[in-house]
C-alpha cells in the first residue's frame, strides 16, 4: 500500500475517505454491469455511469521529449488493463517522421495483453495507417480532425476539407471490415493560431465525422483554454447536430479548468470522458498545451458524485506511479500528490 502522510495516519475520517474514494486495499475487478451511457440517476440528474477513455499511452507518451522504451509502454497498458478501465488508447499509426515517439506502434499493439471487455483503439490518420493498424491486430480505430483550419494544417498537414476526404476513405474501409471508428475534433474551445473557435464550426466538423460513421465524437480542448461557460456554449451548438449519446469530452488542464469543464459537460448529459493517467500529455503542435486532465483526478471527482465508472482508482494510481518512475518525473495528478507524502505511490 502507498505511504500515507504520518500526520494523517491517526485521522480516522481521512482513512475512511481514502477507503471510499481510492478503494485502498481492494483488488481491481472488472467493471460491474453499467447502465447505458447517458442514463440519468433519478436522484441527481447526472449520468449514472461515465465511460472513461484512457488516452495516456498515446496522447500522453507522444509528447515526451525522450523515446519511451517499447516494453515500458506495453507494461503501462497491461497495468491499466487491470484497473477496470473500459477503453485504453494504445498508440498512433502515424509516420515516425512526424511523431517519432509512436514509431513502435506495431510492436506495442502486438505485445499488449488484451482483457475481455476492454477496447484498445488506435489513431489512424489515413488509409495507409488504417491498414497497418489492422495488420497489427487493431479492432477499433480513431480519426482526428480539427475545428481550426490552421491547426489542421499544422497537425496533419492538410486542410479540414482534405482531412475529411482522407477520413471518409478510412471510415469506408472500416465499415467494410466491421471496425468501429471514433472521431476526434481538436481545438473545440480554442486554437493556438486562430484564437476563439465558433461553436458552429465545431458542430460542422463533428456532424461530418458522425455522418461518415463515427460512433462517438470526442470534443477536444487541445490547449486547455476552455471554461465552463465556453464548454456549455460549444456543447449546445454541437448537440443541435449530434446526439448527446455520441459525444465525449477531452480536456487539457493548461489553465486549471479541466475538472470544471468536465463537470459542466456531464451536467449537460455527456457520459464519456477522455483522460490520461498521471496527467501525461500535451500536443506537439499546440505550443503551451500542458497535460491532459489526470485520470486519477477525474475518477476521484466522479466517485464523490457517486457516479459509477467501474474503475479502481488506487490501481490507476499505481500505474501512474509506474510510468512516472520510468519517465523520472512527478505525477500531475493532484489526487496522487495529495494522498501520499512523496506525491507518488511507493
Amino acid at each position: 500500500m502507498g505511504t500515507v502522510p504520518s500526520a494523517l495516519k491517526h485521522c480516522l475520517s481521512h482513512q475512511h475517505l481514502l477507503k471510499e474514494q481510492l478503494w485502498i486495499g481492494e483488488p481491481a475487478a472488472p467493471p460491474p454491469a453499467a447502465p447505458h451511457a447517458g442514463q440519468e440517476s433519478q436522484a441527481s440528474g447526472l449520468p449514472e455511469y461515465i465511460k472513461i477513455v484512457e488516452v495516456g499511452p498515446r496522447d500522453g507518451l507522444q509528447n515526451e521529449k525522450v523515446i519511451v522504451p517499447t516494453d515500458t509502454k506495453i507494461e503501462l497498458i497491461n497495468q491499466l488493463s487491470r484497473t477496470g478501465l473500459p477503453a485504453i488508447e494504445v498508440t498512433s499509426f502515424v509516420s515516425s517522421k512526424w511523431v517519432p515517439q509512436m514509431a513502435d506502434h506495431k510492436e506495442v499493439m502486438r505485445g499488449i495483453e488484451r482483457h475481455p471487455g476492454v477496447q484498445y483503439p488506435v489513431l489512424t490518420p489515413n488509409l495507409q495507417g488504417f491498414h497497418s493498424a489492422i495488420a497489427a491486430g487493431a479492432t477499433e480505430v480513431s480519426i482526428f480532425g480539427a475545428a481550426s483550419e490552421s491547426f489542421s494544417k499544422m497537425n496533419i498537414n492538410c486542410s479540414i476539407e482534405e482531412s475529411i476526404e482522407k477520413f471518409e476513405e478510412v471510415a469506408k474501409s472500416a465499415r467494410n471490415m466491421n471496425i468501429p471508428v471514433r472521431g476526434y475534433v481538436s481545438c473545440a474551445l480554442g486554437c493556438p493560431y486562430e484564437g476563439n473557435i465558433m461553436p458552429a464550426k465545431v458542430a460542422e466538423v463533428s456532424k461530418r465525422l458522425y455522418s461518415m460513421g463515427c460512433y462517438e465524437i470526442s470534443l477536444g480542448d487541445t490547449i486547455g483554454v476552455g471554461t465552463p461557460g465556453s464548454m456549455k456554449r460549444m456543447l449546445e451548438g454541437v448537440m443541435k447536430e449530434i446526439p448527446l449519446s455520441a459525444l465525449a469530452v477531452h480536456c487539457h488542464d493548461t489553465y486549471g479548468q479541466a475538472l470544471a469543464n468536465i463537470l459542466t459537460a456531464i451536467q449537460m448529459g455527456v457520459a464519456v470522458v477522455d483522460s490520461s493517467v498521471a496527467g501525461l500529455g500535451g500536443c506537439p503542435y499546440a505550443k503551451g498545451a500542458t497535460g491532459n486532465v489526470a485520470t486519477e483526478d477525474v475518477i476521484y471527482m466522479l466517485n464523490g458524485l457517486e457516479i459509477n465508472t467501474g474503475v479502481n482508482l488506487y490501481a490507476v494510481m499505481e500505474a501512474g506511479n509506474f510510468i512516472c518512475t520510468a519517465l523520472n518525473k512527478k505525477t500531475n495528478s493532484k489526487v496522487a500528490q495529495a494522498s501520499f507524502n512523496t506525491g507518488t505511490i511507493n
